[in-house]
């Protein structure tokens, strides 16, 4: 296909991605974004070997592991020491692992990837198309911008261009969301290990190592508390050592890592969305990451799909023809993989945040045996480490990126805060 002009609306993890790999297809790239100074949104993530292996062939591997803190082991309990879930990637390949990073680190990555080749406009907010010519975008200022052969509308969960594709099967908020931060790691001692604690399905603590991001060369901790949505200005009204007391009963050692929280602002509050889809383009407009797949983050994986949706655009532009057969290709090839994630995010979520005690119970009693099991630890593996593909396939990873996965040495973290 001949070189295009692309307008991408959003410079999130899909955003930033797609730039970098069209820009370097040779494509004619523009940005917007509606944030003045565009940065990153979110503590940490766990990078899964499925968009690991987009960001080895985008030649960033290096700097990934250079930053991220590699994660072998989930690892979930009680407060009284049972074991709920354990799974090990190594169960899977002994050469393979998460990387645990945080997102002001792979924000840092992608930018520097992306340098001059593509055009960031920050501070513009793009209502949608021109009703006229869908070639150029109306901004909230009235300006248009274009003419555009192909609009990408990464804008995120909450995305408000998704309703000029249509197709919305379905589009609400999880009743329950989280408070998080990031702490510093100081002596924790799971350095390789995603930890969570559960009470019942009511209260969930989870402890993520995330490494340095540029500019700080301090190990961190994601930290995540599971809420709900509602409770949210409850718990800003209430004091801050109260709850901080209520995470000592649970987990003292997580708590001690709280005490440089002393307002709470420190703590970010994070809602999510359950959207599905029956269409992912119409036109020349295109969804890309949350937009077409808002999950719960049960499974972790909202990053890799954003990654694994840039790179599926881009190998569809480059083998079809015609625009209207890469979009298709594209956005098959991607519903293939993602929805079994969406069936299981959307079914797991009540499991391990919600107020139904009997599914809770059922979950300790059952969910480690399960992983246990020949059949079921495969699939769960896989669907961990992203590679689950429809009820019985499998997304392949390539031997040479396996190997690097397991062989490099992290690279010296690279500093952009001056580049």
């Amino acid at each position: 296909m001949p070189a295009l002009r692309i307008a991408i609306v959003g410079y999130g993890t899909a955003g930033q991605a797609a730039s970098v790999l069209l820009a370097r297809d040779g494509h004619r790239v523009e940005i917007f974004e509606r944030a003045p100074a565009p940065g990153p949104v979110g503590a940490g993530f766990l990078l899964q070997p499925s968009g690991l292996q987009v960001l080895w062939r985008m030649g960033l591997l290096d700097g990934v592991l250079g930053h991220g803190a590699r994660v072998h082991r989930l690892f979930g309990e009680t407060p009284c020491g049972r074991a709920v879930m354990d799974m090990r990637y190594a169960g899977l390949d002994t050469r393979l692992c998460g990387v645990g990073m945080q997102r002001g680190a792979l924000f840092a990555l992608l930018d520097h990837a992306r340098g001059s080749d593509a055009v960031l406009r920050a501070g513009v907010t793009v209502e949608g198309p021109d009703p006229d010519d869908d070639r150029y975008l109306l901004d909230a200022d009235g300006r248009r911008h274009g003419p555009f052969d192909l609009v990408l509308a990464c804008d995120g969960a909450a995305s408000r261009l998704r309703r000029h594709v249509g197709g919305v099967r379905r589009d609400q908020v999880y009743p329950w969301g989280a408070l998080w931060c990031l702490l510093d790691a100081r002596d924790w001692p799971h350095r390789q290990e995603l930890r969570q604690r559960y009470v019942a399905a009511r209260r969930m603590i989870g402890m993520l190592p995330v490494g340095t991001r540029p500019g700080d060369a301090v190990p961190r901790v994601s930290f995540f508390w599971s809420l709900p949505v509602a409770a949210f200005d409850g718990w800003q009204a209430a004091a801050l050592d109260d709850w901080r007391g209520a995470v000592s009963e649970i987990w003292p050692e997580a708590a001690q890592l709280l005490e440089s929280t002393t307002t709470h602002a420190q703590l970010a509050r994070a809602t999510y969305r359950d959207v599905t889809l029956s269409r992912w383009h119409r036109g020349r407009w295109v969804l890309l990451g949350d937009a077409a797949h808002a999950m719960s983050p049960q499974l972790g994986q909202g990053v890799n799909m954003a990654l694994l949706d840039a790179e599926a655009l881009r190998d569809s532009l480059r083998t079809e023809a015609a625009m209207t057969d890469a979009l298709a290709a594209y956005a098959r090839t991607r519903q293939r993989h993602v929805g079994i994630y969406q069936f299981w995010s959307r079914w797991l979520t009540p499991v391990f945040q919600s107020d139904r005690d009997t599914i809770a119970r059922a979950r300790d009693l059952a969910f480690l045996p399960m992983g246990r099991m020949p059949g079921g630890r495969g699939h769960m593996l896989r669907v961990l480490s992203g590679t689950q593909r429809g009820a019985f396939g499998s997304l392949m990873l390539a031997p040479d990126f396996v190997d690097a996965l397991a062989g490099v040495e992290p690279a010296p973290a690279l500093d952009f805060s001056k580049a």
